[in-house]
């Protein structure tokens, strides 16, 4: 399967951000991708208001991306914003493409390092797992990334991939968190994991937008044995990758950490 990772830097203008992701699923749809994943927070960059964005899922911004995939034939995974509850956001990543439609809502906020993503973001409940081409896609959200047992749950519902869509907070050391942890889940469930962050304004010359998580770059595409097969930079950048999902289970088979598993 070919599948492109969009390293984008969102704006606060959901129509600006819009045509950003026209540009970049055009140019992974000619390099022949069945996929492109943009990051959370595609809609609208963090440290900005999200409550006056947010909208349902088929609300006029999802439609124009449903819109949009269907113009390119190509499955388009992008961070968003749909209404919660107690006037809060979800934080929300929409699948649509040909034979899929489907959303998550990401489970673990990002209530660290001095961020309290509750206080405006209604946590989502569950896994979700979607099928494209016969390869079988989980979900996950940036804080997730910290949590092995949302990416072994995916694994476990038959996920070959687990997607990461993030806008990752800066400081020292959070790069190196970043690399270390999409690597270990990829060893913790044996799926390929795909990781695409928001590219680090300050290559742009813009600064992080206060203590709001707005993305250092560093999206990669993991191997299940822990390899990068695709490792970018801060600056926004668009990666195409080929990935043989068949090969998980040779993998299982080797490093059954799966089957091998106690619950305690």
């Amino acid at each position: 399967m070919r599948l492109a990772v969009a390293q984008i830097i969102s704006s606060a203008d959901p129509a600006a951000n819009l045509e950003l992701i026209r540009d970049y699923a055009t140019q992974a749809k000619a390099a022949g991708a069945e996929l492109v994943v943009f990051p959370e927070a595609a809609m609208r960059a963090f440290g900005n208001s999200l409550t006056d964005v947010a909208e349902p899922l088929d609300g006029p911004w999802a439609e124009k991306v449903r819109a949009l995939s269907k113009e390119l034939d190509i499955a388009i995974v992008a961070g968003m914003f749909t209404p919660g509850k107690d006037g809060r956001v979800r934080n929300t990543l929409l699948v649509t493409g040909p034979g899929v439609d489907t959303s998550y809502d990401k489970v673990h906020l990002f209530d660290a390092f001095g961020f309290q993503e509750s206080r405006t973001v209604d946590p989502g409940t569950s896994p979700v797992t979607f099928e494209i081409s016969g390869t079988v896609f989980g979900l996950a959200t940036c804080y997730d990334v910290r949590f092995p047992a949302l990416f072994t749950a995916n694994a476990r519902a038959g996920a070959q991939v687990n997607i990461v869509c993030a806008s990752w907070g800066a400081g020292e050391g959070k790069a190196e968190q970043w690399d270390l942890l999409v690597r270990a889940r990829a060893l913790d469930s044996t799926t390929f994991v795909v990781a695409c962050g928001q590219g680090d304004p300050e290559t742009t010359g813009a600064g992080p937008a206060g203590t709001a998580p707005t993305g250092i770059g560093h999206s990669a595409v993991i191997t299940p044995l822990g390899s990068a097969v695709a490792a970018l930079g801060g600056k926004p950048e668009l990666a195409v990758v080929d990935i043989d999902p068949s090969t998980v289970d040779e993998v299982r088979t080797k490093l059954p950490v799966l089957a091998n598993a106690r619950q305690f």
